[in-house]
């Protein structure tokens, strides 16, 4: 299957700022409408940016913070990015999606300064009960339309119900076509899916009477994630002035590996 993203060049400023050209393919296009990209591989991408950015061996990406400015079009873009706070130990790196003249997602990477504190280390989240090979094919997913969805493979126990459940995800396109994707960039290319995996309104755009798309996602990672499958324990909730969130843990077939948020608008699906 072919990558989510065609590479077109790259070009370096005397400033240092880094502006990478891209093209989406159909695998990238969105759930809501068909002429835009879904956040996932979006999110993937920008990760994958962010990541080669004058990079240092002894910091990691601890956080990442997007917010999504409108709709994301499928269509040619670029890729700027730019260290906003620099430093040995703590480094702030942001990376702005832009496309027919306006930016659209705006991400922002906290790197951080590794050392050895496995002698303190400790977790609350709890370990998945059942692997991804262990359980079932689920298709329910498959209900929302868009190229995304369809390069997606996911598994589910029977406890899953709208609002609340564990979903495994993986899939076998690359992020960028001819460039291998490694664990980071692949697994937090499917944490925008957490909005989607247990909705308190079921599954499917033609039977939905509301929509619930998320402005935001913030990652929040612990440790590095490892691996191909992405364990998304989440949990979906509505109020009562059309403002949601989806709160999930993230796992690895290792562990959980950290935690997203997604902050959401609710309103009447366009008739």
């Amino acid at each position: 299957m072919s990558a989510y993203y065609n590479f077109i060049k790259r070009e370096q400023q005397d400033d240092g700022v880094m502006i990478a050209h891209y093209q989406p393919t159909k695998n990238a296009q969105g759930a809501w409408n068909e002429h835009e990209q879904h956040m996932a591989p979006a999110t993937g991408l920008l990760t994958a940016e962010l990541s080669r950015f004058a990079p240092q061996e002894n910091m990691r990406i601890a956080r990442i913070s997007l917010d999504i400015l409108g709709l994301i079009p499928l269509d040619e873009f670029t890729v700027t990015t730019r260290c906003i706070r620099p430093g040995r130990t703590i480094e702030l790196v942001e990376s702005v999606l832009s496309s027919r003249g306006r930016d659209a997602i705006i991400a922002r990477a906290w790197r951080l300064m590794t050392q050895d504190t496995s002698e303190i280390a400790g977790l609350e989240d709890q370990k998945a009960q059942y692997q991804p090979e262990e359980l079932a094919v689920w298709d329910g997913m498959k209900g929302w339309p868009g190229g995304f969805i369809k390069t997606v493979r996911l598994v589910t126990d029977a406890d899953r119900r709208a609002g609340r459940g564990m979903v495994w995800i993986t899939n076998d396109v690359e992020m960028v076509e001819g460039e291998p994707t490694d664990d980071l960039v692949h697994l937090l290319g499917m944490v925008d899916t957490a909005n989607g995996v247990v909705p308190r309104l079921g599954l499917g755009l033609s039977k939905l009477e509301w929509m619930f798309p998320n402005t935001d996602l913030q990652i929040h990672m612990h440790r590095a994630p490892q691996g191909r499958w992405l364990g998304i324990d989440a949990v979906q909730q509505y109020g009562a002035d059309g403002i949601g969130v989806t709160s999930a843990v993230l796992h690895d077939i290792y562990g959980p590996f950290g935690r997203s948020e997604q902050i959401l608008t609710i309103r009447p699906m366009p008739r």
